[in-house]
């Protein structure tokens, strides 16, 4: 035989599933889109066209929503969980699992207070708006004795207004660009964050927690570092969460450059003292780099973070 097969995985992608939780009259909202991956005894299917290892991936989507009743959404992560366990220790073909989480945020709309003309405006507590700051990520991967969880958001857009600089970069015949003693510093975080529990004898992290204290510490050294360069940023932001989070060891960012650039407005006979911009889509310089705690190794794969 001339060609033999390789790496190959199947599933059902992009599942969205929404869980309401009912607690009296307060509701709460779970908005995931769930796409599930599986690799294992599959040669058959491809040289010959057997399906008898084959779980249809029609079976894999039920099971999101089956499974989104019968164990309900805690957390992205412990929802990835409990179905990569499912399909690997289920089917025996089956070898690894790897579940992809993308979770859409929502928040509670304040409605008027008791005293409201409007009957039962303060009782309110089923309604919604989309939180539009970024998407929750989480990738859980399980092959029957250990689980890697590798955790993140994208979309995640912020800006420093000052404390920024940039200059005594190489320069050579084809740089145009200015030295900047005081620039806006604008990103949009595509983060991946990996945990260190592997199996299941290990205490379990709490996921919720977990996020939102990462993404506080990345918020944080995002906005405190006084910045020479972008770069430099990145790896603050990294290092605060490897030093404040016990359960994470490796960090990897992407991090496009969101560049504004002084108008010049001197046509016009006006000055601009860094107050007016133009804020350029593209293209944009774009800063990736891994953040490892002392002694481990790097396995979030490099273009995870920029899809």
């Amino acid at each position: 035989m001339p060609t033999i097969l390789g790496q190959n995985q199947y599933g059902k992608a992009e599942n969205r599933v929404v869980k309401i939780t009912r607690d009296g009259a307060t509701h709460h909202i779970k908005d995931l889109n769930v796409s599930v991956a599986l690799s294992g005894d599959m040669d058959e299917v491809h040289y010959s066209g057997s399906n008898a290892n084959v779980l249809p991936t029609d079976t894999t989507k039920n099971t999101v929503f089956a499974f989104a009743k019968e164990h309900g959404i805690e957390s992205a992560e412990q929802f990835g969980i409990h179905l990569a366990r499912h399909f690997v220790t289920s089917q025996e073909p089956i070898h690894r699992a790897r579940i992809r989480i993308e979770e859409y945020a929502w928040e509670r709309i304040e409605t008027s207070d008791a005293n409201s003309r409007f009957i039962g405006a303060d009782e309110v507590k089923h309604s919604f708006v989309r939180r539009g700051q970024e998407t929750r990520l989480t990738q859980v991967t399980y092959d029957g004795e250990r689980w890697e969880v590798i955790s993140g958001l994208k979309d995640l857009v912020v800006m420093n207004s000052t404390n920024s600089e940039f200059w005594g970069y190489v320069k050579d015949e084809y740089t145009t660009l200015q030295e900047a003693y005081d620039r806006i510093l604008a990103t949009e975080v595509s983060g991946r964050w990996r945990f260190n529990w592997t199996d299941d004898e290990q205490k379990m992290p709490h996921w919720e927690k977990s996020y939102e204290q990462t993404k506080k510490h990345m918020l944080q050294a995002f906005a405190e570092t006084y910045s020479l360069s972008l770069q430099q940023t990145l790896y603050q932001m990294g290092a605060r969460i490897i030093n404040n989070r016990g359960e994470i060891d490796e960090v990897r960012f992407s991090l496009p450059n969101k560049h504004h650039f002084l108008v010049d407005l001197e046509p016009f006979g006006l000055k601009n003292d860094n107050e007016v911009y133009f804020a350029a889509d593209r293209p944009y310089g774009l800063i990736e780099a891994t953040i490892l705690r002392d002694g481990c190794e790097a396995r979030i794969p490099v273009d995870m973070t920029n899809l």
